[in-house]
Order: C-alpha cells, then sequence, then structure tokens
C-alpha cells in the first residue's frame, strides 16, 4: 500500500499538475522569441540581488566590458534561461526534470566547484520569477508563479542531486 499522496511522484517529488504545466507552456510561448534579452535580464537581476555572484563567472572576472554588454555572459545567459524554462516545460510529459544526464552531471559538478549553496539557488529562482513577472505580466498570478516555483525547486534538487565531491 502507497503512502504517497495523490500530489507526489515516487521519488517524493510533487507533481506536476496539469495547470501548473499550462501556465508554464503559455508564459514560456511568450517568452521564447526574446529568451535572449529575458534571460539577460534575469541574470542582471541576479546579480543586482547578489554582486559578489559575478566573481562565481571567470568570464566575467576577467572582463573589461560593463557586465551586461559581455557577449559571454549573454550567451551563458541565454542557455541557463532557455534550459530551465524548457526543463520546467517538460516536467509534466516525463514527470521529472529533463536534462540530458551528462549535462546534469557537468551541471552539479560545475556548481560544486564554484561553491554555489541553497543561498545562491534562492537568489537564483528569486530573479528567475521576478524576471517572468517582467516578462508576462498581463499572465502574471500567485498560481503561475507558484508553477514556475516548483518547476525551478525540481531543477535544482536535480542539480543537486549531481552535486558530488
Amino acid at each position: 500500500m502507497s503512502t504517497l499522496s495523490s500530489d507526489e511522484s515516487p521519488k517524493g517529488t510533487r507533481i506536476f499538475t496539469e495547470e501548473e504545466e499550462a501556465l508554464v507552456v503559455k508564459s514560456w510561448n511568450s517568452m521564447k522569441a526574446n529568451s535572449g534579452e529575458w534571460g539577460l535580464k534575469f541574470f542582471l537581476k541576479i546579480f543586482e540581488i547578489a554582486p559578489t555572484a559575478k566573481k562565481m563567472f571567470s568570464f566575467l572576472r576577467e572582463s573589461t566590458v560593463p557586465v551586461e554588454q559581455n557577449p559571454k555572459l549573454k550567451t551563458h545567459a541565454k542557455s541557463v534561461f532557455v534550459m530551465t524554462c524548457e526543463a520546467a516545460v517538460q516536467l509534466r510529459k516525463a514527470g521529472k526534470v529533463v536534462v540530458r544526464e551528462s549535462t546534469l552531471k557537468k551541471l552539479g559538478a560545475t556548481h560544486l566547484k564554484y561553491g554555489v549553496v541553497d543561498e545562491h539557488f534562492e537568489v537564483t529562482k528569486y530573479a528567475l520569477l521576478e524576471t517572468i513577472k517582467e516578462a508576462v505580466p498581463e499572465m502574471w498570478s500567485t498560481e503561475m508563479k507558484n508553477a514556475w516555483g516548483e518547476a525551478f525547486d525540481q531543477l535544482v534538487a536535480a542539480i543537486k542531486s549531481e552535486m558530488k565531491p
């Protein structure tokens, strides 16, 4: 006999509901065309909240151009934003975070190497939610905030599971 509640999957992560999926998909479809712009805004929010986070990126430590003009940051920010959003969109279909296993292992190793801790993930989550709120203000709601928050939490759990020394 199972002791799982109806909204939990076997691994203890909450199942992403149809309603949450619809909110995430709708907002991602609206942001996708400008994912580079929104990705950069996402990272600039992180640096606004936690300026020392810039030190975690070698391409920023060694840069002579303003952060918002750094081409490597623009590329990195877009790829992180797209990966985060695509993982969120796939959550219900797959029942888990969908990122290539090799990518997940690399993310775990990189986050471990640079000393990423829970507080960093919290700042990132806040910055992500604020960016999405800014990107789709006409769609934004408590339900959408909760859906994106859940999707992000599940992605972080998957990354943390690979943060092994």
